[in-house]
């Protein structure tokens, strides 16, 4: 018999994929991908949204009648009038809950909202994370930073304040956003005549070294790390810490795979050796790492922590 230790949250998708790859990929997730919540939306680069935004309405229905709770994202870096009212909009005009990865939103939050703190705000401490769940927040999705030690106390904090705590377990992982366009920039560009370079790179674009070595990768105005986070190798120490759920973030791909081998090693179906062996076929080309979690170095892999 197989126990349950965790939900699982597919984040929502960070890369410019065209209209039709962005609603084949959530078609796909809402029927054969076994994860509980999707958080959907733009969260990078508001220019993007206006291509797949006709879509969200038949995706939202189509996880739904699949089984799977609706978040709906907002942007990480809110800095023009019209996302300021794209950002009011979202809470005003939809019953769904919705992710908070800027806290300008706050200002948007009444009694009725429902919401949740996505991983670019910076919940350090048990004193943000009190605040935030006194002002209504449920769910936190931590900054994947932490290390293992900081965790413990968070969830410590959450439990006090009626709140869950969740990890990002798998994906490349968000360590700056700016005002400016480093795809536009790297292809001679403006960020206002972008050409959306960015829809070149389905997974972000490589950053290299001035010795050759890959170390980052840019998405539009995201820059992300070059390695996979890959915590499937953690899932005992991350239960007996308390952690609810399980963060796995969109890239191109088997990612339904990617979810299944989440899903079986964290029942306990599967070992997370095996679990590791069905994620390096699923991603073959991805470098995997958890040392934000578990050592000095973020980049590091340990595959049993």
């Amino acid at each position: 018999m197989t126990t349950k230790r965790f939900e699982s949250t597919l984040g929502p998708l960070q890369f410019n994929w065209s209209a039709a790859a962005f609603a084949d990929f959530y078609a796909r997730i809402a029927d054969e991908a076994p994860v509980d919540r999707v958080v959907i939306g733009e969260s990078v680069c508001s220019k993007r949204e206006p291509f797949y935004a006709d879509r969200i309405p038949a995706a939202i229905e189509r996880l739904e009648r699949g089984g799977k709770s609706v978040v709906l994202a907002s942007l990480a870096l809110v800095t023009l009038d019209r996302e300021r009212r794209a950002a009011r909009e979202l809470f005003e005009q939809t019953q769904h809950e919705v992710e908070i990865d800027d806290l300008t939103l706050m200002n948007f939050v009444r009694p009725e909202t429902s919401f949740s703190i996505g991983p670019l705000v910076n919940v350090y401490n048990e004193a943000t994370l009190g605040f935030l769940a006194r002002q209504g927040a449920r769910r936190f999705c931590l900054p994947p930073e932490l290390p293992f030690a900081s965790v413990e106390v968070l969830v410590a904090a959450a439990n006090v304040n009626g709140a869950a705590v969740e990890v990002w377990a798998y994906g490349r992982i968000p360590l700056a956003i700016s005002g400016r366009c480093y795809h536009a920039r790297a292809h001679g560009l403006s960020k206002d005549s972008c050409r959306f370079v960015c829809e070149k790179d389905l997974d972000g674009l490589a950053v290299r070294t001035l010795e050759g070595a890959e170390f980052l990768a840019v998405n539009g105005v995201q820059t992300l790390s070059h390695k996979y986070g890959n915590l499937i190798g953690d899932l005992d120490r991350l239960a007996q810490a308390g952690v609810k759920s399980l963060r796995l973030s969109p890239h191109s791909g088997d990612f339904v795979a990617v979810t299944r081998a989440f899903a079986a090693t964290a029942s306990g179906e599967i070992s997370p050796e095996d679990g590791l062996a069905l994620l390096r076929q699923a991603a073959p080309e991805a470098e995997f790492s958890n040392g934000f979690l578990f050592g000095d170095c973020g980049a590091a892999f340990f595959p049993s922590a």
